[in-house]
């Protein structure tokens, strides 16, 4: 993905020239002339559009590229020509990634060609390259576009390498030739002389050769020769590399001739095998192949191996004299590993929901192809390379067969499917308080996830000499001390603490994954955990003031609470004067604290009146009257810490505001904390405020998540997730781990996928591409209106020098056949029907004395036939394929002209 690379990509490409804009408007004879009278600045949309000039730099605009753009035109060299220019270039960090290539796609695209005796094109429609029976090449369209880098930043990505390039060497025959077409023997060798002496090889490591190959009587043996002679500088064995040429399969793809050689190497390099080269039955007799290092492949081989990597050369001679040569070596062995993770997220994203379906369809039948795919390294390829688009899809899964049997039956459980239009929403988090703790929270995350381990490890350490006791004893306990640990983890002094240390761990993964908060709430002691990454105390500091706090509320004596549902205003006429209400979770939500007889006395009384409530799990009265011997003691404690206004903006759960500097930096605000009523619900209020942002509890259970959806101030399209499972489920936190950073993505959070693997080696892999929704923009659809012309006179066929018509009188019917579109049955313009039965019949003395090129008149009533609204697709195509055969037939007879007029 060119937006989240680093690097600079360049772009080194040429086409061929550009027919189409011709063809177009060639039934427009005044739009062209308005054209070609403002080019260079009327036009200049359509310049930019259709001049091959700007090839390279249109591709780098399109795809957002950096790096050199360069468009290279040397005739049929000229991709070979890009790739050798990307190299130079990669080799001399101008850029770190390249794009190279070439395009070859010519129009009208229904046509033939007119063969010449020893001209260029094969008589029989076959480009048979080195055979006694080759005339001629055969040309064919195509495009060609390889991806560049220096190998030893490949092989640090992980990228799928089909081929390494060793070496390169470009140069021009210059004008010690025959003619300006003609190809040159030494000029050719003096290429590949260079391209091996680059890459430092012998030429008998080299065991193919993919040739220019025109298959012409005179440029195969010159190649040959050109091979022979730069080989046997360094050989003299004979008949030990195969030749062939792609243009017996594609024909000579002109600009794009060079990239399809190579990328027909590097495929039969990645497979070990060489293809056969068509068309081959008897050797050109000038071709000593007997002699030279070279022999014809005309069947599919394997290619063995040797003492050195599987190398190749590849061919590529422009017209004019520009020639190309690249050696290429097989690909280094690629190592990876097994992933021990055993959740993986599969990421989908398109611009539209149908693109979205049928990529997920193509990964469907990708995973059901492909069943021992590494299931890691395709989610690093989905993840790492991937542009993410608004229509976003999720597939969470451990196996390939999982993945295909999830996306069989779109298990919602695994597949989650999101449209957003936010581009990085803020991401606000939730740290709980206690009575979220449990045995082994977090457990299987500390297992599998490095970053949580050690930050884990890190809070024990520093809490040991304040607590006694190695924490994780009690958090991850022996089977034999599970009950006991079970019982401990629910005391304050050791709650506490423990809170603190998973949320505070599970912080630093999201952290570490890219997912950056940019504001936290906390209930009661969870806003420690904020105030820490806020930096307003350090590590150490805080997890002493939170062993300290934990200790001192053990000691205080026991009390209740009870979970009343009804607003503060309605509750507090209820309460006695040993009772208060402790916390504000909801706007119809509190919690009531004090001596245990009084709340059994309230829980009494609201159950008469049917007032839903429920006592808490709870050792004390938390936040009222019976933790005030508390807070003197904690404040002298929290004096000896120093403290600094936070980095990261806290919603205070004391004031349900955001919290100020000076109370953040004041000691007796920390010791109050313990005391004071938490007043949850409104600091979600003040959350509330911006929709787009994205609610994530970072703690053990959910309780905080369930509480914030049902906070009436919540929009239907606010998110809030969980990190951790309920508490009835912990040993699934890995799942829901991976489950929550996916939704995240799904939410717009840009996560950091690269910190993901940094301690993996993982592998790119060649997946389906983008579905792109193809829409048809032809110039045939143009409904072009052209100015008003005057009908033409009718013209018939002259039979024996007199006219059948004259004056603008109709011609007569036999001399004015009708020829029918048979799909639409459309009848051609007049001028079409005349023309084309008029040549055929002229005597031949007025068939030599015609000229080269049709009348001005003449041509605009023959060739450029105006497209109107009555006009189908079917019916000019027609016409276009009439023009082409006029343009044919003046050809045969020009040549006819040529052989034949002097006798």
């Amino acid at each position: 993905d060119p937006e989240s690379y680093a690097g600079a990509i360049g772009v080194y490409a040429g086409c061929y020239m550009d027919s189409y804009i011709l063809s177009s408007l060639a039934s427009h004879p005044e739009f062209l002339a308005s054209l070609a009278n403002t080019f260079h600045g009327g036009s200049l949309q359509t310049e930019l559009g259709n001049d091959k000039d700007y090839l390279a730099t249109r591709v780098s605009f399109k795809l957002n590229l950096r790096g050199p753009s360069m468009t290279i035109q040397t005739a049929c060299s000229t991709s070979l020509v890009a790739i050798a220019q990307a190299c130079q270039n990669l080799q001399g960090f101008q850029c770190d990634m390249a794009l190279a290539g070439g395009a070859t796609i010519k129009f009208p695209q229904n046509r033939g060609y007119l063969y010449e005796e020893d001209g260029m094109v094969a008589p029989d429609g076959r480009c048979r390259t080195f055979d006694a029976q080759a005339r001629g090449t055969v040309f064919g369209d195509g495009v060609g576009v390889v991806l560049l880098k220096r190998l030893e930043d490949a092989l640090a990505d992980g990228d799928a390498i089909y081929a390494v390039i060793k070496g390169w060497g470009l140069n021009n025959d210059g004008g010690a030739k025959v003619g300006y077409t003609a190809p040159s023997v030494d000029g050719q060798a003096e290429a590949i002389a260079l391209a091996q002496a680059v890459a430092a090889v012998e030429a008998d490591s080299i065991t193919y050769i993919e040739a220019h190959g025109t298959g012409t009587p005179l440029g195969d043996p010159i190649e040959i020769d050109a091979l022979t002679k730069a080989f046997r500088q360094t050989t003299d064995k004979k008949q030990f590399c195969a030749i062939g040429s792609v243009k017996t399969n594609i024909g000579h793809l002109d600009i794009a001739a060079g990239v399809a050689g190579l990328i027909k190497t590097t495929l039969a390099l990645q497979h070990k095998q060489i293809p056969p080269s068509l068309h081959f039955e008897t050797p050109n007799p000038n071709i000593d192949f007997a002699n030279s290092p070279f022999y014809v492949n005309t069947k599919l081989t394997a290619w063995p191996a040797g003492a050195t990597p599987r190398r190749a050369g590849i061919s590529s001679f422009g017209v004019g004299g520009t020639n190309a040569h690249v050696v290429v070596e097989e690909a280094p062995p690629l190592t990876g590993a097994a992933s021990e993770r055993a959740h993986h997220l599969l990421l989908l994203s398109a611009k539209s929901a149908a693109a979205l379906d049928a990529m997920t369809a193509n990964l469907h039948r990708y995973l059901q192809t492909q069943p021992n795919v590494d299931l890691a390294d395709l989610a690093y390829t989905l993840q790492i390379g991937r542009r993410t688009f608004p229509h976003r899809r999720l597939i969470v899964a451990g196996r390939a067969a999982d993945a295909a049997q999830t996306l069989d039956t779109f298990d919602s459980k695994c597949v989650f499917t999101r449209h957003t239009t936010q581009t990085e929403p803020p991401v606000v988090f939730m740290f709980p308080g206690q009575g979220a703790q449990h045995v082994n929270m977090g457990r299987d995350l500390y297992e599998q996830e490095a970053i949580f381990r050690t930050t884990m490890d890190q809070c024990c350490e520093l809490l040991q000499p304040h607590l006694g006791f190695d924490l994780r004893e009690v958090l991850y306990p022996a089977p034999e001390n599970l009950t006991r640990a079970q019982t401990e983890i629910n005391q304050t002094l050791i709650a506490q603490p423990a809170i603190f240390a998973v949320s505070y761990a599970l912080a630093q993964l999201w952290i570490a994954r890219g997912v950056q908060p940019q504001a936290m709430i906390g209930h009661s002691v969870g806003e420690f955990v904020a105030a820490c990454l806020a930096n307003v105390f350090s590590l150490a500091d805080a997890l002493m003031l939170v062993a300290e706090r934990g200790r001192l509320m053990q000691a205080l004596p026991g009390g209740s609470m009870l979970a009343v549902r009804l607003a503060e205003a309605e509750l507090r006429p209820l309460l006695s004067a040993e009772l208060e209400i402790a916390t504000i979770n909801g706007p119809t939500l509190c919690a009531v604290a004090g001596p245990t007889p009084a709340i059994a006395q309230l829980q009494t009384q609201l159950e008469a009146r049917d007032i839903v409530c429920r006592p808490l799990y709870t050792s004390h009265a938390f936040h009222s009257a019976m933790m005030e011997p508390a807070v003197a003691p904690f404040a002298q404690i929290a004096q000896m810490v120093a403290m600094q206004a936070p980095q990261i903006p806290i919603v205070s759960t004391v004031s349900g505001a955001w919290l100020e500097d000076d109370e953040a930096t004041n000691p007796l605000y920390w010791a109050e904390h313990l005391r004071k009523t938490v007043r949850f619900a409104d600091g979600v209020g003040v959350l509330a405020d911006d929709a787009s942002t994205v609610l994530l509890e970072v703690g053990p259970g959910q309780t905080l998540g369930t509480l914030a959806r049902q906070h009436p101030n919540m929009r239907a399209e606010q998110v809030i997730l969980s990190t951790s499972p309920h508490a009835q489920q912990s040993g699934a936190s890995v799942e829901q781990y991976w489950q929550t950073l996916g939704r995240l993505w799904l939410a717009g959070v840009q996560i950091d996928w690269r910190a993901l693997y940094a301690d993996e080696r993982r592998r790119r892999l060649h997946l389906p591409t983008y579905p792109f929704e193809r829409k048809r923009y032809w110039f045939d659809q143009v409904q072009f209106k052209p100015p008003h012309q005057p009908e033409p006179k009718a013209v018939t066929a002259e039979k024996g020098g007199t006219t059948s018509a004259a004056n603008g009188a109709a011609p007569a019917q036999d001399a004015q056949p009708s020829y029918r579109n048979g799909a639409n049955g459309h009848h051609l313009s007049a001028s079409y029907q005349v023309i084309t039965n008029d040549w055929p019949r002229r005597p031949l003395s007025m068939a030599m004395d015609m000229p080269t090129a049709l009348p001005q008149q003449e041509a605009a009533q023959t060739m450029n036939h105006p497209v109107g609204p009555s006009d189908s697709i079917e019916t000019n195509t027609l016409h276009r394929i009439v023009q082409q055969q006029l343009i044919l037939m003046q050809q045969q007879l020009q040549v006819w002209r040529s052989k034949h007029l002097d006798s």
